[in-house]
């Protein structure tokens, strides 16, 4: 089949495919001959894109699925080896989960002392919490202090 149908079929854009193509996640058969320039792609790529999707959905990188991909190809995908792997991002999104909520909370504090030491709210200028020439929090302006940079 050609990119358009795969991209049809496996509801990718063609650029997506052929991304995927350059990393080496999925490899189509050369064309037929040197007058047909068109790459041919078959039910395997697009079995390997639907495992890519899906393995993406779940917040796996593209460098973790072309390491399961590698598995794969050798018949060593074992369901223990997918179980330590599914195991290993439930742990990573358990961490981002209480980064996220760390900076939330520093978040929410920085807007209740913004909202405590602000005084008058004047429209035309900055707020005063952001001034980090005169402003200091606990010797951290608030810029340093959410590390914006």
């Amino acid at each position: 089949m050609l990119i358009g149908e795969l991209s049809r079929k496996a509801q990718l854009s063609r650029d997506t495919i052929r991304f995927y193509e350059k990393k080496g996640l999925i490899n189509p058969q050369p064309p037929a001959s040197e007058f047909n320039t068109y790459k041919n792609y078959t039910e395997g790529n697009l079995r390997r894109l639907t495992l890519i999707k899906k393995a993406k959905m779940f917040g796996f990188t593209l460098n973790e699925i072309a390491e399961l991909i590698e598995l794969i190809e050798i018949n060593e995908a074992s369901c223990v080896f997918l179980n330590e792997k599914a195991k290993e991002k439930i742990d990573s999104i358990n961490k981002k989960i209480r980064e996220l909520e760390e900076m939330k909370s520093l978040i929410l504090l920085r807007i209740n002392e913004a909202q405590a030491n602000c005084g008058e709210i004047q429209e035309d200028s900055n707020c005063k919490q952001l001034d980090t020439r005169t402003q200091e929090l606990n010797g951290l302006s608030v810029i340093e202090t959410l590390n914006i940079k």
